[in-house]
């Protein structure tokens, strides 16, 4: 069963335009992670915070990420991540078009 994983902390940027050009080879490096699907990112300058949300194939391969993906956010300072699994209701998901599988 798929699990969606939240993710959240506060950043001083870059936001917008700047967060795509610094960010890609991430993005990039994220679609190779185990039981990965998708992400949508998150941002708000107004509140300097970040994040994502991902959809992984399992809880296992979402806590075995955000496991890794903490440590990578405190190599660059950023120590206070919070973070949620959820399962997912992919029948309820789908009639509201959820992106499931």
């Amino acid at each position: 069963m798929a699990h969606l994983l939240q993710v959240d902390f506060k950043m001083n940027g870059p936001f917008g335009d700047e967060m795509t050009e610094g960010f890609s080879d991430l993005a990039k490096s994220i679609n190779e992670e185990g039981g990965f699907i998708w992400k949508i990112w998150t941002e708000n300058p107004e509140t300097n915070e970040a994040g994502g949300i991902y959809m992984f194939e399992t809880k296992e391969t979402a806590e075995k990420y955000i496991e890794m993906h903490a440590k990578r956010l405190a190599s660059f300072g950023i120590t206070n991540v919070n973070s949620k699994i959820f399962a997912i209701n992919s029948k309820l998901t789908e009639i509201n078009k959820g992106p499931v599988r």
